[in-house]
């Protein structure tokens, strides 16, 4: 079983930049996709970014430009570079690992971090 385990939320102000990790641990001998998503109160869980095993990235439009999403296969870690913060990045953010074993997709989420960004 693979456990993303998500850390680096905090407080700042607007323009103000936080760097989220999540590692991932366990079972990681296959190859996976990361994504981050976020939560705001009272709002569905959107999309942020992804990294697939092969590097390749894409961004929600509220965030290009301003985040970006890198990786230490190494460590098993990847990152999410936040600059430039505005109030509404206020949210729960989520690391979701999309495991891919012969063929068999598995998806598992992190406990999610708090990221609030003051005016």
């Amino acid at each position: 079983r693979v456990q993303p385990v998500e850390s680096g939320g905090g407080s700042v102000q607007a323009g103000g930049s936080l760097r989220l990790s999540c590692v991932a641990s366990g079972y990681t001998w296959c190859p996976y996709d990361m994504s981050w998503y976020r939560q705001a109160p009272g709002k569905e869980r959107e999309f942020v970014s992804i990294i697939d095993n092969d590097g390749q990235t894409k961004y929600a439009d509220s965030v290009k430009g301003r985040f970006t999403i890198s990786q230490d296969n190494a460590k098993n870690t990847k990152y999410l570079q936040m600059n430039s913060l505005k109030p509404d990045d206020t949210a729960m953010y989520y690391c979701k690992i999309d495991l891919n074993c012969g063929n068999l997709w598995s998806h598992y989420w992190g406990q999610g971090t708090q990221v609030t960004v003051s005016s």
